[in-house]
């Protein structure tokens, strides 16, 4: 859960202070497209592990997701904000624990949390949940149908942390002695068709899967941050949009219970990640 939190504070403490106001940056912005960059490891994709899902099972797996680092290209501000570079302290690795169940007629649903504790000065609250619909198209071959989104808040000093802070120059960001009080919502919400094949039929160890999927990223970001002039920015940032997704998996039962499963997951355009989720069924 502390990487998670790290992953959200890290998006956005490459930016410095805006005017006051809203700022829309255009799509092919730096600002839009580097959040875009950062939705892909957050975003709440497939876990081949629940295709197949009986009716009243649960199963509880955790996650791990490579975070790549974007270009110094990108960390360069464009739009809404005088261009600078900066440079991303960000965590390799992203982490969450995720609960599935399965529901009559081939439905199921899963959800994660990530709750409002305090780590590294940031605040998060996040919540993800998907709703899923599978059907056997031959012995070894299941189609599945599933939606996703994910939504909640992060609070802390994002732009103005107190290593940021300086008493010298009026005119240069973070001029003050108070880190900022930010909010950023990195809320999205998408859908994902897939194929799975179990080779050797039901029975194998070994089960893959591929599809692809659609994504509408609606990232909110509000600035609070008083200067010593005393002169408080309320900047916001407001991006809509759109993206395509591809993955492709790899699933082995280590036991009657348990399995691992390795995804490679794109977002076409922004960046590409590995994804890594161990599972095990709580009930059968």
């Amino acid at each position: 859960m502390r990487t998670g939190t790290l992953l959200l504070v890290a998006t956005l403490c490459l930016w410095g202070r805006a005017a006051l106001g809203q700022c829309r940056p255009p799509h092919d912005s730096h600002e839009a497209r580097l959040l875009a960059f950062y939705s892909v490891p957050i975003v709440f994709s497939t876990d081949p592990g629940t295709i197949g899902l009986p009716a009243g099972a649960i199963r509880l797996s955790g996650e791990g997701v490579y975070v790549p680092t974007p270009s110094a290209t990108l960390q360069q501000t464009s739009d809404c904000y005088a261009g600078k570079p900066d440079h991303t302290n960000l965590t390799p690795f992203f982490g969450r624990l995720r609960l599935a169940i399965g529901l009559p007629d081939g439905f199921g649903a899963e959800v994660s949390y990530l709750p409002p504790i305090t780590f590294a000065d940031a605040t998060p609250n996040l919540a993800w949940a998907a709703l899923w619909f599978s059907r056997s198209v031959s012995d070894n071959v299941d189609v599945t149908v599933r939606a996703n989104m994910t939504s909640g808040v992060v609070h802390g000093p994002i732009t103005c942390p107190r290593n940021a802070l300086q008493q010298q120059n009026p005119t240069a960001p973070c001029y003050g002695t108070v880190p900022s009080r930010d909010a950023f919502r990195p809320d999205m919400f998408g859908g994902e068709l897939l194929a799975s094949l179990s080779p050797g039929g039901r029975s194998s160890r070994l089960r893959l899967s591929a599809g692809v999927g659609a994504n509408a990223l609606r990232p909110r970001f509000q600035v609070d941050f008083t200067d010593l002039a005393g002169t408080t920015d309320r900047t916001s940032i407001l991006v809509n949009l759109s993206r395509v997704t591809g993955f492709a998996a790899a699933t082995i039962k280590v036991s009657s219970r348990c399995d691992v499963s390795t995804q490679g997951f794109a977002s076409f355009g922004d960046v590409a990640t590995i994804r890594g989720i161990v599972g095990c069924a709580l009930r059968r």
